[in-house]
């Protein structure tokens, strides 16, 4: 194993002999934060795709020269320049001439601690001070040229997510620059895979809060997620909502599931469980009678937008619609509770309910003051399903049932199961 393991290096550098190789981006800027470093992208200067080819490097990508190493499939992106030629995020050309230096290539980075390099000696080059913005714990733009690309506002808002917890915030200049891209109009331009691809990077962070807060500052929330934005100054009864603000009720919501749950569709759906509730007539403010269904609509238009994918938006319309039940469940008649059940395709797909619980619960913690209240309607939710399920269609088709009758013999079962489970749960919570 130990040779095995010399002959792959010295293949694998054998392939660089002459090659002016730099790591470059996240590699280098996460081993100076000393977090773990995942994927490792490299830039060579100097060079041709043909040279790259003859040494055995597959080509990827239609837009700009990148390879991967056959060996350890790392990407190696021939050093460019870009120039603005249109709208959005694609209207550049590149130019990869073997002139083009790595300060070049460095410079049309988006923030300067994505804009160091690092020889394969270990040196460090940083023609743009990330070094120092690491330490500063600054988000800083390398380049006025930032303001060409629409998709760096999102970027920079998930950066500020990502490293929150390490105190970083966005230099007020590089804020200005996203401030002013969302007023240019070009995020417009922004095809929503994109969109979705950094926000749901965000949502996986443990503070998703800090992204949206960050696009409402800069007003791109208005632009990308209208129906998100329109829930901020939107009021709720404040006997059921401290911080009275739907919008920062959201936002306290989504980092309550963040910290419960890894899962995306229940962060997602956490995110946008309230849109309902910007739809409200302003004469039955602060009531939200009917925000359930009412949000159905919004969340799938921003899923059709976004190409959201099926599970994030199948479980976002099942927990617009049923929160509050989920909140009332002690309330619900068993039989009302196995409606829900199987209107929630519980008997087929439990750990999707599992998750829709764990939604709720965010929801109810997620409001000032009462972020650690218990919740034990999620337990309860989860113990009816399980009870219910118990129940084998076996056992029902052994009574010699067929067809309409099976289904009604079925339900009545899985009515009793629930009841009984109702039964034992108020004996023990009772004494």
């Amino acid at each position: 194993m130990c040779m095995w393991f010399v002959n792959f290096w010295l293949d694998r550098m054998s392939r660089l002999d002459g090659l002016n190789v730099y790591l470059v981006g996240g590699a280098v800027r996460d081993r100076l934060l000393r977090l773990p470093v995942k994927d490792r992208d490299w830039v060579v200067v100097g060079t041709t795709p043909d040279d790259m080819l003859a040494r055995g490097f597959r080509q990827v990508g239609a837009d700009f020269p990148v390879f991967l190493h056959p060996e350890t499939q790392e990407e190696y992106a021939l050093a460019r320049t870009e120039r603005k030629t249109g709208h959005g995020y694609q209207g550049f050309s590149f130019d990869t001439a073997t002139d083009v230096t790595l300060e070049d290539d460095l410079l049309r980075r988006d923030l300067t601690i994505n804009a160091i390099a690092e020889d394969l000696d270990g040196n460090l080059v940083d023609p743009y001070g990330g070094a120092s913005d690491l330490d500063e714990r600054r988000l800083r733009h390398v380049s006025p040229a930032f303001a060409e690309d629409p998709l760096r506002v999102l970027r920079v808002a998930r950066f500020a997510t990502r490293f929150s917890a390490l105190d970083f915030t966005i230099e007020t200049d590089t804020m200005q620059l996203m401030t002013d891209i969302v007023a240019s109009g070009e995020m417009a331009h922004l095809a929503g895979e994109r969109v979705w691809s950094e926000m749901s990077r965000a949502l996986m962070t443990p503070s998703p809060s800090v992204f949206f807060r960050v696009l409402r500052a800069t007003g791109a929330l208005a632009a990308l997620l209208p129906e998100l934005d329109a829930l901020f100054g939107v009021p709720q009864p404040p006997q059921w909502h401290p911080e009275i603000d739907t919008g920062l009720h959201t936002l306290l919501v989504i980092d309550q599931a963040a910290a419960m749950s890894d899962a995306l569709p229940v962060r997602f759906a956490a995110l946008v469980h309230d849109l309902g509730k910007a739809l409200t007539p302003t004469e039955k403010l602060p009531s939200h009678h009917g925000h359930e269904d009412a949000g159905v609509a919004p969340i799938e238009a921003v899923c059709e937008r976004l190409r959201v994918p099926n599970a994030c938006q199948r479980l976002a319309v099942m927990v617009a619609r049923h929160h509050t039940n989920c909140h009332r469940v002690f309330e619900l008649k068993s039989s009302t509770l196995l409606k829900k059940l199987k209107a929630m395709d519980g008997f087929r797909n439990p750990e999707q309910v599992n998750h829709f619980t764990v939604a709720c619960e965010a929801d109810a913690r997620g409001r000032t003051g009462l972020e650690h209240r218990d919740y034990p309607q999620a337990a309860y939710f989860r113990g009816a399903l399980a009870a219910a399920r118990a129940v084998r269609n076996a056992d029902i088709a052994a009574t010699g049932v067929t067809g309409k009758a099976f289904g009604e013999a079925l339900d009545r079962a899985r009515l009793a199961a629930i009841k009984a489970y109702r039964a034992e749960y108020r004996s023990q919570t009772s004494t």
